[in-house]
């Protein structure tokens, strides 16, 4: 493959990633093939600097004019709005899901169901509080560091999350008819390229101690989520990949709030 035909494949796959996590426009040239969602799972943590670029400059110029907790709340909206509530959605199914089902058909059955239930609705709104409550306290440490965080903290939870389709397994629901495409199989090259966007994401953390422990305290997280989605169901669903993302988001925060205070 030449140079040139390869530059367009990466930027193939990188369109398709943001197309498959966002709504953002992307161009009609771009080509869904059978297996470039798959190969496009190395661009996730990629798309993070997207969604956090744009959360990090409407919070940053909304704090010029608006408290701070307000521009806080815009940021978390414009996410939002970028992703179409992609991850948030996944994280109160699997709330559902777990929650609801006592068999793994049910849960898959539950998770699959478009209805938002009790557990997925106050798991939802309890983490958007949590989320707004510690950035509102990284504020504190100045608006550089919230934007930091937010584009850092993107970055590094869709990495986290994407990483599961490497090493987990893929649990699919018998009613395939219903299930919404998503990335099942990641090579190793894709996972080097994954990993490496989330070491570029650490270094913008600005600090080696943080580094470390978000690294650390990520790795935990993962570990913890893969073992107890397996004892769930089995493996993983893009709902838990949802679900993971969110956590992991959170996780971020609370690691460079921890640190930036102590």
């Amino acid at each position: 493959m030449s140079v040139l035909a390869n530059k367009y494949r990466q930027l193939n796959l990188l369109l398709v990633a943001v197309s498959f996590f966002t709504r953002v426009p992307v161009p009609h040239w771009v080509d869904y093939g059978a297996d470039h969602l798959n190969r496009a799972s190395r661009y996730f943590g990629a798309v993070g600097v997207l969604v956090g670029g744009v959360s990090a400059i409407v919070f940053y110029l909304a704090q010029l004019i608006l408290p701070t907790s307000a521009a806080i709340i815009l940021a978390m909206i414009a996410s939002a709005l970028l992703t179409g509530c992609f991850h948030e959605d996944g994280l109160a199914d699997t709330a559902d899901g777990l929650g609801g089902g006592w068999t793994v058909e049910k849960k898959l059955a539950i998770m699959k169901d478009s209805r938002l239930g009790t557990y997925g609705a106050l798991t939802l709104a309890l983490t958007l509080f949590l989320k707004w409550q510690l950035l509102v306290e990284l504020s504190a440490l100045g608006p550089y560091v919230v934007c930091s965080a937010l584009v850092c903290s993107h970055v590094l939870s869709r990495v986290v999350a994407s990483s599961m389709i490497f090493s987990e397994k893929y649990v699919q629901d018998t009613d395939v008819s219903k299930v919404k495409p998503l990335a099942n199989e990641q090579h190793s090259k894709d996972l080097s390229i994954l990993l490496f966007t989330g070491a570029v994401a650490l270094l913008g953390l600005n600090s080696i101690m943080v580094a470390m422990i978000a690294s650390i305290s990520l790795l935990c997280v993962r570990y913890a989520l893969c073992l107890f989605f397996k004892k769930q169901i089995g493996g993983y669903t893009g709902d838990t990949l949802g679900a993971t993302q969110q956590i992991s988001e959170i996780v971020c925060y609370i690691v460079i709030l921890s640190v930036g205070l102590s």
